[in-house]
C-alpha cells in the first residue's frame, strides 16, 4: 500500500456502507463475517474486514459489542483533483443523495471548482477540481 487506508468503524452497516461507496465510486469489494473471522464479540454476519479497491480505496469493518463506531469532527476526506470534472459531478451528487450539502460544488472566486458533502453515512468529502488549461 502506498498510502494510509481510511479505516471506519461502522454501527452495523458496514456491508450498507462500504456497498453504498462501491456503487458511487467503482471498484472491487470484499468482504468478510464476523463467522469467517472466528470472532464472537458481534452477530455472525456482521463485516469483521472490509476494503473497497478502486480510484477510491477504503476499508471497515462493523464495530465489536460494546466498540465504539465512527465520529469524525474536523476531518474532511478530500477529492480534490482525483478525477476528471464529470466524474467528480457525479460522486458529489451521489455522495449528497440522502446526505446533506454544506457548500455546492460550483466554481469558486479563485477559480477553482470544488465544494463539500456530508454522506448519508456521516462521512465529509471535499471534492474538486482546478479549472482546465
Amino acid at each position: 500500500m502506498a498510502a494510509p487506508l481510511v479505516y471506519l468503524s461502522f454501527p452495523g452497516t458496514a456491508r450498507e456502507a462500504l456497498g453504498f461507496y462501491r456503487d458511487t465510486f467503482g471498484g472491487d469489494l470484499t468482504l468478510h463475517t464476523y463467522e469467517e473471522f472466528g470472532r464472537t464479540d458481534g452477530p455472525p454476519d456482521a463485516v469483521a474486514h472490509g476494503v473497497l479497491d478502486g480510484a477510491v480505496a477504503l476499508g471497515g469493518s462493523d464495530a465489536p459489542d460494546g466498540g465504539t463506531a465512527v465520529r469524525l469532527e474536523g476531518v474532511l476526506l478530500s477529492l480534490l483533483g482525483t478525477a476528471g470534472p464529470a466524474v467528480l459531478h457525479r460522486w458529489f451528487d451521489a455522495l449528497a443523495d440522502g446526505g446533506s450539502v454544506t457548500d455546492p460544488l460550483a466554481r469558486k472566486p479563485w477559480g477553482a471548482t470544488d465544494g463539500q458533502v456530508t454522506d448519508r453515512h456521516g462521512l465529509h468529502w471535499l471534492i474538486g477540481y482546478e479549472p482546465e488549461e
